[in-house]
C-alpha cells in the first residue's frame, strides 16, 4: 500500500523501515529541513531495544551511546550523598541497555532505510481526509497526494493527531514540569561515565560527560502554562527558574549563553482512548507521550512501530484488524509506564522542602544493591513478548 508517515524522529524511521520490509510503497515526512541534533541524552533498553537488534542497529547503538558505570545524588557542596550502580543495571540485563543522545538514535534509524523509502524534508501536511478507501493528503508545500494509509509518528505537538483526532489540549495532560537540555565544549568539572545530579526545591540539574569534551546537561523544573519561542526568551526562562537551585547550577547557567543546542519543552502525557481512526493511526510521543519521567519513550515508540506493522502483514494488510490488535497489545503497557511517571515528579522537582528530603532518602536506598536490583530490575523487563516477524 501506499502509506505516508509524518515524522523523522524515532518512531517514523522505525515504522518505515519495518513498512518496506512488508512491501508498502512509503513516504517520510519531516518539518524540519534536515536531521535534528542535540536533545537529551535516553536510557534504551526493554522492547525496543530487542526491535532495534532485529534491524541490526543494536552494535552502532551501544558504540555510539554510553554504558554509563553509575549516577551521583550531590548535596549543595558537591558531596556525594548517593550513588546507583549503573552498570550493574545493565548486566542484569545481559547488556542490552544503553545511553545514547535521542538524536543519535534517530539518525541510526533512519540511516538503515533502503532508497526506497521517499523523504521529504522542511514539510508537514496541511489538511487530512479520509475518504474510506484512501486519504487525501495536502501538504504545506508540496503537491496533494493520496495515500491509503497515513501514520502520525510526529510528536508530543503532532500535526497528524490535531488534523484527524482535535487540539492537542483535549489530550494532553501536563506535568506542572519544564524540561531544559543543552550542551556545552570544554565544561569543568568533568566525572567520565557518572550522571551527576543535584536537587532543590522546585528543580533539578544533571549533568553528564560526552565524547569530545561535550558536557550535557538536563534541567527540570516547575513550570506551569506556554513555553516561550523566541531563543533567547527561552534561556531567561530557565536562569530564572533555576536561580535558586544552589549547588553547581549557578555554574552551571553561566555556561548557558555557548550552548551549542538548547531544547526547552514541557514534561506533558497524551492520554487517548484510541491511537486510530479509519485509516489515520498514531505512534510514539503522538499517540501516548509517557514524558521524560518515564524514561522510556523511544523504546516504547520502537516496539509500537513494530508491533503495528507486523499487525498489518497478519491482517493481510486489512487496517481495522491491523490498528484493533495494535492498541490491544501496546496500550496495557504504555498506560501502566505512563501511570509509573506520575508518580516521578518528585524526583525531577520536588515541590516542597519536605518531598525534597523524601526524594534525597530514596535516592540513598536505590544505593543498597539488592533495593536497586528490586526496583529497577521490573522495569528493565517489559510485560510484553516481541513477536515473530510473520514468515520469519
Amino acid at each position: 500500500m501506499r502509506t505516508l508517515i509524518v515524522g523523522a524522529g524515532v518512531a517514523g524511521p522505525a515504522l518505515a523501515y519495518w513498512l518496506r520490509r512488508a512491501g508498502h510503497e512509503v513516504t517520510l515526512v519531516e518539518r524540519a529541513p534536515r536531521l535534528r541534533t542535540g536533545g537529551y541524552l535516553i536510557d534504551f533498553w526493554g522492547a525496543g531495544f530487542e526491535v532495534a537488534d532485529r534491524m541490526g542497529i543494536a552494535p552502532r547503538l551501544l558504540e555510539e551511546g554510553y554504558v554509563l558505570s553509575g549516577a551521583h545524588d550531590v548535596d549543595d557542596r558537591g558531596r556525594v550523598r548517593a550513588r546507583v550502580d549503573q552498570a550493574r543495571l545493565a548486566e542484569s540485563v545481559g547488556g542490552r541497555y544503553v545511553s545514547i543522545v535521542r538524536s543519535d538514535l534517530a539518525r541510526a534509524l533512519c540511516d538503515c532505510l533502503d532508497a526506497g523509502v521517499e523523504m521529504i524534508m522542511g514539510d508537514t501536511v496541511a489538511a487530512l481526509t479520509d475518504r474510506g478507501d484512501h486519504v487525501d493528503v495536502e501538504f504545506e508545500r508540496s503537491e496533494p497526494r493520496r495515500f491509503d494509509l497515513v501514520f502520525g509518528a510526529d510528536g508530543l505537538h503532532s500535526r497528524v493527531r490535531e488534523l484527524a483526532f482535535g487540539p492537542q489540549e483535549r489530550f494532553e495532560q501536563e506535568l506542572g514540569i519544564a524540561v531544559a537540555a543543552f550542551d556545552v565544549d570544554a565544561y569543568r568539572p568533568r566525572d567520565e561515565h557518572t550522571v551527576v545530579m543535584h536537587a532543590a526545591v522546585g528543580s533539578q540539574s544533571a549533568r553528564v560527560a560526552l565524547r569530545d569534551d561535550v558536557t550535557l546537561f538536563l534541567l527540570t523544573f516547575r513550570h506551569d502554562g506556554a513555553l516561550p519561542d523566541d531563543p533567547e526568551a527561552q534561556r531567561k526562562l530557565v536562569r530564572t527558574a533555576m536561580a535558586d537551585a544552589g549547588g553547581e547550577t549557578p555554574k552551571i547557567l553561566e555556561h548557558l549563553p555557548r550552548a551549542r543546542t538548547l531544547y526547552l519543552d514541557r514534561a506533558s502525557q497524551i492520554r487517548m482512548p484510541h491511537w486510530s481512526r479509519g485509516r489515520i493511526a498514531l505512534l510514539g510521543d503522538a499517540a501516548a507521550c509517557p514524558s521524560l519521567l518515564a524514561g522510556q519513550g523511544a523504546a516504547l515508540a520502537i516496539a509500537e512501530a513494530y508491533v503495528l506493522a507486523v499487525e498489518l502483514v497478519r491482517s493481510g494488510g486489512d487496517h481495522r484488524i491491523a490498528f484493533g490488535e495494535y492498541e490491544r497489545l501496546m496500550m496495557p503497557m504504555v498506560l501502566a509506564k505512563q501511570n509509573g511517571a506520575r508518580g516521578l515528579a518528585t524526583a525531577f522537582a520536588p515541590l516542597t522542602r519536605g518531598k525534597l528530603r523524601l526524594r534525597n532518602a530514596l535516592f540513598r536506598m536505590m544505593g543498597i544493591r539488592f533495593v536497586a536490583n528490586l526496583v529497577m530490575g521490573r522495569s528493565l523487563r517489559d510485560p510484553i513478548e516481541v513477536p515473530d516477524w510473520p514468515g520469519a
